[in-house]
């Protein structure tokens, strides 16, 4: 990682294990002055610019050396060569056309599909000048333009490459963090990391925040609260912060390292220290070997490409070795026809591509973008799909599920597709969960085989009815929404006007739209799917703000001061984490439910707030209390206002899976797929979403134990493991939670020991190096960032993850179909070699062989009479089962046993029966007479 003549940033222990104090006296600044000006100049000499390195941006030239570069365009080549050797010009020119087609296509086909990346980002450049791009050129464009820094005592404004380790820095609202800050000071201050962790929901920072006994690995970026993240923006408040790490050192720059050259395989290390004295030498030759292998396609691409380049590199063997045995039988008098012994694989070229095309232009329509030609027939031998959570399988938004009232009942919202959409979805009431009957209902075993592959259906219908019981509405008005109580209302007011989302419709685009902080507009939308909004009780309720107490992260809760008409009290409504809330509440509940708080209310009331934050839910208390006449001219203390509060209830948010999700895991599961699940979120809320959707059963129970403890693992736990420890495990983690993009990497190269093939979905900058290292990267198209689009081989344009499962099926229609093919290619080769080397048996007058077949006949057949039925092989239809049955192993790839047995029986057939014509034809109506010279001149003679 460290930049060529500079200096390496580190420390005793990392930043946030350190104290503020110990960060300024290790850097050797001063947090009220900063660092001189001279100081920094010094610092910018031992440390270097504070900007990201790359390898720069991919030219045309290399998209088109890329198509030119491969087996079987070098096998193509070879051939080439050899018919313009021995002065056989049609086979050369046929040779040459195939190559410059099959360039064409194909660098036209990823060439468009790297244009079709460009238009979301570098919006500065001009589309002409962009020919293509590497993920680190868009890791450089999220960096900060400027910086506001401390230096000798006053502020100044300066280019964020200019910032070094020791600058104090300034945040507000709005900036863009310039390097990683170990912050000193935080009023209010809110950071976006979803670049870093893939979370949605804004990161509170907290300088007070204590890690006992922690280290680097169990904490992960999105629990380290006195830290600010390169490249992160501020959603709130305002802080200061000293840099700690710039450039390369910084957690984006690590992402962009991971993602920059080539990690070597084992045993490749030139020192005598790691291999004994023999291993230099033993280093030198294996890394000639994977040069060697590289250059030739047989140690790189997908499966399918390596069995390709093999099968090339043997037919051109084939040739050559049929060539010499030509060459022996003519007394090695080299004549132009010998070129027709050159079996290639011209047609093959042709088929492959022209289908691989067909094939990108299909998925195109399934809102899916082929960025490489190769990655969609990868698809197909897929075994584990390594997915993100928030915006893959989730919506990325945060929609209100659960709202609990006091005495009231459970209110819950099903089926909600749009996070801003009141209309969308519905509204039911059941009672509170009963704690004791739960847990008695827990204990039942849960029948399932594995995790994720099979399903008890009945067991699931029943659990299904059991829950669409207890849901049952017990009152509702015409619409379906249950009736407004009085209960209700109260909560209903206090969540819309408690709040500073605002939601709308857009009647020209006829869409909602919402503003402001995730979790507000989740509880903004639920009240306006009673026409309960803040707009709607502000101007047809007469409701008018007076004061407001905005969110403190130092004691996380909001309030609100307002007036209800012309009425002379006033309302105070309060939102905030539930342990703040109600420890200031002296009663819950409203009208006859209303209880004082006693230890045992104060119990359940946490009890159930648990309940809910074991679904994965965010949980927020909602409460109110009357207030005397107030008009606002004077402040009151904050701690007058917020105190004997009534708590009218408890609402549980979360980033809700797509409605389709859970089908597509499921028609995976029934593909033999493996669904992992990858996230930067907490374990609770991970486990949860993975049991809604299907990846891991909801009762673990009736697993094995050592199966059941490795389904779900911290990020922290799971690194903490040796390669070995992971390899013991029975299974791999379906879910890891906490992941940092390290995490995800070792993932994939754990699956990859298991011979896996693995596809891994992502659309934040922190799946980026995972998308680049699994065999098959799918970024997401709408809400996906530059980087992670530019990592991958896949785009889904509409972000939707069953999207993956067209992608899948296509590609095993199309490994299908390649199969089909090339056998019917394959097989016409085998019957014209069974053919000609027969046919060397037949001398003419001379005592030169004849040619069964001509050199144009050959063409002839190889492109025209078997490419046509090749091109309708490649574009049959899926057979009925292609996703009920398991991935094909990436070992036999398309030659299985019994492809290579159909080839030989049907070629040698083929070629029998065309040897039986021409011999009844020559020793029939020819009377056994071959001509003279045949071969290269028409005479009478040659008739027969």
């Amino acid at each position: 990682m460290p930049s060529r003549g500079y200096t390496t940033q580190e420390y005793s222990k990392h930043p946030f294990l350190l104290s503020s104090e110990e960060v300024i006296s290790h850097l050797q600044t001063n947090d009220e002055t900063g660092i001189s000006l001279n100081k920094a100049q010094d610092a910018q000499k031992i440390y270097g610019p504070n900007k990201l390195e790359g390898e720069g941006v991919v030219k045309w030239y290399s998209v088109l050396l890329k198509q030119v570069s491969n087996a079987m365009i070098l096998v193509l080549v070879l051939a080439m060569a050899l018919s313009y050797g021995v002065t056989d010009y049609i086979e050369g020119g046929v040779i040459t056309a195939v190559i410059l087609l099959n360039v064409a296509i194909g660098f036209y086909q990823e060439f468009q599909a790297e244009k079709k990346m460009v238009p979301s980002f570098h919006l500065e450049t001009p589309p002409s000048r962009l020919t293509s791009f590497e993920p680190q050129d868009s890791l450089r464009a999220l960096s900060s333009p400027s910086a506001a820094v401390l230096r000798d005592g006053h502020i100044e404004t300066i280019p964020s490459a200019e910032v070094v380790p020791g600058d104090i820095v300034q945040v507000k609202t709005g900036d863009t963090i310039p390097a990683d800050l170990r912050l000193i000071e935080a009023m209010n201050l809110e950071c976006d990391e979803k670049i870093l962790t893939g979370e949605a929901i804004p990161v509170a920072k907290d300088l007070k925040v204590d890690f006992p006994n922690n280290n680097e690995l169990e904490t992960g970026i999105g629990d380290r609260l006195n830290m600010a993240y390169s490249s992160s923006t501020v959603t709130k408040g305002r802080g200061r912060g000293v840099v700690v790490f710039t450039g390369m050192y910084t957690e984006i720059g690590r992402i962009a390292a991971s993602m920059q050259g080539k990690k070597r395989k084992p045993n490749r290390s030139l020192s005598r220290r790691k291999g004994g004295p023999m291993q230099p030498a033993k280093g030198v030759l294996l890394r000639i070997w994977d040069g060697v292998g590289e250059f030739l396609g047989l140690t790189v691409g997908t499966p399918l490409q390596r069995k390709l380049s093999k099968l090339a590199y043997i037919l051109f063997g084939c040739a050559l070795l049929l060539a010499i045995i030509v060459f022996g039988v003519n007394k090695f008098n080299v004549t132009n026809e010998v070129a027709i012994y050159a079996i290639s694989t011209e047609s093959l070229v042709a088929v492959l591509t022209i289908t691989m095309v067909v094939g990108m232009t299909q998925m195109r329509k399934r809102r899916v973008v082929i960025r490489q030609l190769s990655a969609l027939e990868a698809l197909g031998g897929v075994t584990n799909i390594c997915s993100d959570k928030t915006g893959t399988l989730t919506l990325g938004q945060m929609i209100t599920r659960k709202a609990w009232l006091p005495g009231v009942g459970m209110y819950s919202v099903n089926n909600a597709e749009e996070a801003a959409d009141p209309t969308k979805g519905s509204v039911t009431l059941g009672p509170a969960p009963d704690f004791a009957k739960e847990k008695e209902k827990d204990k039942k075993p849960f029948d399932r085989d594995a995790p994720a592959v099979s399903w008890d259906v009945s067991n699931e219908k029943n659990a299904m009815a059991e829950k669409e019981e207890a849901m049952t509405p017990t009152s509702s008005d015409s619409t379906g929404i249950p009736l407004i109580t009085a209960e209700l209302q109260e909560f209903l007011q206090s969540t819309a006007l408690c709040n500073l989302a605002a939601v709308r419709l857009d009647k020209e685009k006829n869409e909602w739209q919402a503003i402001g902080d995730p979790t507000e507009i989740a509880l903004q939308v639920f009240a306006h799917r009673f026409q309960l909004g803040k707009k709607t009780l502000q101007e047809q309720h007469g409701w008018t703000q007076l004061a407001e107490y905005p969110f403190d992260s130092s004691i996380k809760r909001m309030s609100v001061i307002y007036r209800e008409g012309e009425k002379e009290n006033t309302h105070i409504f309060c939102k905030g984490a539930v342990e703040r809330i109600i420890d200031l509440c002296t009663t819950i509940g409203t009208g006859p439910n209303q209880r004082t708080v006693t230890p045992e209310v104060k119990e359940e009331v946490l009890e159930q707030m648990t309940r809910l934050a074991q679904q994965g839910l965010r949980v927020m208390a909602i409460a109110q209390r009357q207030y005397s006449a107030y008009d606002g001219q004077v402040e009151i203390p904050r701690e007058d206002i917020e105190k004997d509060l009534t708590l009218l209830g408890l609402a549980g948010l979360y980033d809700p899976p797509r409605l389709e999700t859970k089908d597509a895991v499921r028609e995976c599961a029934t593909a033999g797929i493996k669904v992992h699940m990858l996230t930067g979120d907490h374990p609770s809320t991970a486990e949860a979403i993975a049991k809604e959707v299907g990846i891991i059963p909801t009762n673990r129970a009736s697993l094995p134990h050592s199966v059941a403890t490795s389904l779900v693992k911290a990020a922290s736990e799971f690194d903490a493991m040796t390669e070995d420890e992971i390899d013991a495990l029975p299974t791999l983690p379906l879910v890891i939670a906490r992941c940092a993009p390290s995490t995800k990497t070792r993932m994939i190269a754990a699956l990859h020991r298991r011979r896996a093939f693995c596809a891994m979905t992502g659309d934040g900058v922190n799946d980026a190096p995972s998308l680049q290292a699994a065999d098959v990267g799918i970024a997401m198209g709408l809400a996906g960032s530059d980087v992670a689009k530019g990592a991958s081989d896949i785009v889904l344009t509409d972000d939707n993850f069953a999207s993956i499962v067209n992608a899948i099926e296509e590609g095993r229609r199309m490994f299908d179909n390649i199969q089909k093919f090339i056998l019917h290619l394959l097989t016409s080769n085998v019957a014209e070699v069974i053919l000609l080397i027969v046919g060397l048996g037949f001398q003419d007058e001379a005592g030169f062989s004849v040619f069964p077949l001509s050199p144009l006949q050959i063409l002839w057949i190889n492109m025209l009479t078997s490419s046509f039925p090749a091109f309708g092989l490649g574009r049959e239809k899926p057979s009925y089962d292609i996703m009920r049955r398991p991935p094909h192993k990436s070992k036999h790839g398309v030659f299985t046993g019994q492809v290579i047995v159909d080839m030989i029986v049907y070629g040698t057939i083929m070629g029998t029966c065309t040897l039986l014509t021409f011999v009844i034809i020559i020793y029939g109506p020819g009377n056994a007479d071959l001509g003279v010279d045949c071969n290269r001149y028409y005479s009478e003679s040659c008739n027969t």
